[in-house]
Order: structure tokens, then sequence, then C-alpha cells
């Protein structure tokens, strides 16, 4: 009924672009729907209308019965679709608390199942609190993941302390190893949490789009050597056309892929997708 959150890119074989997002229904719990787009370097078409739910909450009392929202899609190696998400359950102390999900679908399949109704990754020593926001790639020697993590509890005038965290896995499933450091930490106090990870590797090295949260949300940006040891930029983002009203003060969530020999942005406006998403083409010098 309500937002457009989390857009997530799927480039099909066909060269469309399928996004999967994340509404929220009557009860305010997000689902996984998809919308394919025609994109070139002119813009985008919407091609029909938008399909799901690929995926609703968990049943009562699993670690996502409050909803679910799309985080990663990617290719299973017999052609279906591979879908980590963040899993919602409302909380008595606080709010919510997440974890991260993870949903199959078979070849030619319109939907989605569990593996199995626990989370892929809970929280633990490493991640006390809560988790989501998974980014996943793969690499020679296996996968890494970059998710999000509460690292402390509420203090003083920080409303949360959110950072990102790295983990690898040799086969993508189980088990993850965790860093113990955080990938990416606060650059000042006033900056309550970074999420929403996006992670691509070219031959100039790895780059990391996420948002940051001031208290209003903006996009940040780091560039890294290994993949692991990350330097912050985030001042190299920014927009050449005007804000539209649908993004006033508030562009967060991003997703950054390739396509078509261009470099494009998904993401967010207001409203934590209230407002829906938009499709940014980077501009090079």
């Amino acid at each position: 009924m309500t937002h457009a959150s989390y857009p997530t890119p799927l480039v099909l074989p066909d060269g469309r672009l399928r996004v999967f997002f994340s509404p929220r229904d009557g009860a305010n719990r997000s689902n996984i729907f998809s919308l394919d787009l025609s994109v070139d370097a002119g813009g985008f078409e919407k091609l029909g209308t938008p399909d799901g739910p690929w995926l609703g909450p968990g049943p009562t009392g699993a670690f996502d019965d409050a909803g679910v929202s799309v985080a990663w899609v990617g290719w299973t190696p017999e052609g279906g679709i591979d879908c980590w998400y963040l899993g919602w359950s409302l909380g008595v102390s606080v709010p919510f608390r997440t974890a991260i999900g993870r949903a199959l679908a078979a070849p030619g399949a319109q939907l989605m199942t569990r593996p199995s109704f626990a989370p892929a990754l809970d929280r633990d020593r490493t991640d006390p609190l809560s988790l989501g926001y998974p980014w996943l790639l793969q690499g020679t020697d296996g996968w890494s993941m970059w998710y999000g993590t509460h690292r402390c509890p509420p203090q003083e005038e920080r409303v949360v302390d959110h950072v990102i965290r790295h983990a690898c896995s040799a086969n993508g499933a189980a088990p993850w190893r965790r860093d113990a450091q955080p990938a990416l930490t606060h650059a000042s106090r006033e900056e309550w949490g970074l999420s929403r990870p996006t992670v691509l590797r070219d031959v100039a090295g790895w780059h990391m789009w996420y948002c940051r949260r001031l208290p209003n949300y903006r996009l940040g940006y780091a560039s890294s050597a290994d993949g692991i040891h990350w330097t912050r930029c985030d001042d190299a983002i920014h927009f050449i056309t005007p804000e539209a009203e649908w993004e006033r003060g508030s562009r967060t969530y991003p997703a950054v892929f390739d396509h078509a020999g261009r470099r494009w942005m998904l993401y967010n406006g207001a409203g934590y997708g209230r407002t829906g998403f938009g499709l940014a083409i980077l501009e090079k010098a």
C-alpha cells in the first residue's frame, strides 16, 4: 500500500533491468516485489506493472514475521534467483530488531522460498544486537559480504550506533567468518549510522556507496585497494541536477551497478522510500 524501499538491481539475460524493492502492506510489513525497466543513456522505460509478492513476511514467531526488505539479488549456479534480505521482528524494550535472511527462486519462477525459517546471519558475540543490509560480491577465493550492524545500545544523545562490517565465506552459504573490526565507522559524533552498503570492484580498485544518517540521510562513498581497508570520500558524490520534490532533503539506500557500459545508482528519497525510488547515471569527467 505504501513505500518502494531498498531498490535492488538484477540485470536479466535479455538486457532488461529488474528492480526488486520492498513496499509495505496494510499492516506496515514490508514485502518483496519487482519492476522491469528498459534502461539506456537516454533514460528508462517501465515495462509493465510491478510483480509480486516474490516473498512475504515469515510465519508467526519467525525472525522475519514483521516484514522482509530486499538487500541483494543475484543468480544461482542453476539460473535461479538468490535473494538476501532484512528480516524484521517487533520488540518490547526496542521497537524492532533485524537479522539477515536468504530466499531462493527456481529458474523461471516468480516466487521465492526460504531454505530455512532461521536467519542466514543472526546476532552473536561480534554482532550482539541487530544486523542487516547485506551486499554480496564473489571473488576468486570465495564470497564477501558487507552489512550493517548495531555496535551498542543507544547512549546519551546518540540514537543509534550503526556501522558496516565485513564477512567472508568459501561458498556464499555458511559458515560466514565475520571481521572483528568494522569495515567502516562514523566520521563524526554527528553521524549516527552507516547502512545499505553496495560494493563494486573494477580496475581502479574497490568502491563502496552507502547512506549516512546525520540525522537526515545522505549518500556516502569510500574506496579501497583490498576491499578490507577503506578511505572515506563522501564529498565525491554530488548530483548535477537539482533535487526533485520526491527526494528533497534526503537521498538514501543506494544500490550501484554497471550496465550497458555505464554506471548507475538506484536510490530512495524521503521517508524511508515512502516517495519511491529513482535512477541516476554517473557522468564521467
